[in-house]
């Protein structure tokens, strides 16, 4: 097992931190601690990698410590373990841990792009009061994924189920019409955590179910109370991609997460919109009569997207 050495110093403003939360994923969280070791080091800047379990049931613990001592030179790991479920306690005990600098949040199935740290610094160099910096996030493809993930038709399936943030190859300022990254690529300066608290437990996923928009709901606070968001396309990460999640049922249940929780995020409590349910009835008709494969999953997770967006507005009327 690992122990847990984190010292707090107040003085370690030149530090970015990059946080793990990790729940029974060792596999695949090697595979990230072993890319930011490869990662380009800054010198303007010490980095520390802090690994959170969550409530693990895995072999996390022995596969983190088996890696940290099978190497030489790579970056210092920490590691704590958060027994309460869900990524939001994870990323808050995270929160808790660090007094000063960036936290770097990086998912534990992501893997970063050799210059990643380097694209991190180079942006806090040259805003120096910009506190948060988000980045791309783009499919790990491998080569073995279905032809249909590539389609660019109108039955497209979009958002894929495989997370992937862009905003072109130009950087600039997030504002209020741009999309809102998700918090597997975001650099934060502590003090944004003082000024409007940490992640919302009631949301975000517990395990692996697939609830969300925690980290969509700390940056529209963090906006809200002011704060600007620097999207650097060169912050690169790559998501892994998991072909269980190209599966009809998981596109339909994930769509349905997806718009439930975003809808909770950015309101709705005056109930449902009539659109909707014409868009429900729309979807089902088309889903129901189509003859090909291509049409029949577009409308599916349409169907399922809808109807996550009244469960939404369901559960904010009563909120």
């Amino acid at each position: 097992m690992l122990e847990m050495n984190w010292v707090k110093d107040a003085k370690m403003e030149n530090r970015l931190t990059v946080v793990i939360c990790t729940h029974d994923r060792a596999e695949l969280l090697v595979r990230t601690l072993a890319s930011l070791d490869a990662a380009r080091r800054p010198s303007e800047m010490e980095v520390d990698v802090l690994v959170v379990a969550n409530a693990c049931t895995d072999d996390t613990p022995e596969r983190v410590a088996a890696y940290r001592d099978g190497r030489t030179g790579g970056l210092p790991l920490r590691y704590c373990e958060e027994p309460q479920v869900g990524k939001s306690h994870a990323l808050n005990r995270a929160i808790d841990m660090v007094e000063a600098g960036f936290l770097l949040f990086v998912d534990d199935d992501h893997r970063v792009d050799a210059g990643y740290l380097e694209a991190v610094v180079d942006g806090i160099r040259r805003f120096p009061g910009v506190r948060m910096f988000c980045g791309q996030v783009v499919p790990d493809w491998r080569g073995d994924e279905p032809v249909w993930v590539h389609a660019q038709d109108r039955y497209r399936i979009y958002p894929l189920p495989v997370p992937h943030f862009e905003l072109g190859e130009e950087e600039h300022f997030l504002d209020d019409d741009s999309r809102i990254p998700g918090g597997g690529n975001l650099a934060i300066h502590v003090d944004v955590f003082q000024k409007v608290g940490g992640f919302s437990t009631e949301l975000g996923p517990k395990g692996h179910d697939l609830a969300g928009s925690e980290d969509s709901d700390l940056v529209l606070r963090a906006m809200a109370a002011g704060e600007k968001v620097r999207y650097l396309p060169d912050m690169l990460q790559y998501h892994y991609v998991d072909l269980e999640r190209l599966r009809l049922s998981y596109l339909m249940r994930k769509a349905y997460q997806r718009s439930r929780t975003l809808v909770r995020v950015r309101g709705g409590a005056n109930g449902v919109p009539r659109y909707l349910w014409k868009k429900l009835a729309l979807y089902g008709v088309n889903a129901l009569f189509s003859l090909r494969g291509d049409r029949r999953r577009f409308y599916l997770v349409r169907l399922a997207s809808v109807g996550g967006e009244i469960a939404g507005f369901r559960e904010a009327q009563r909120a």
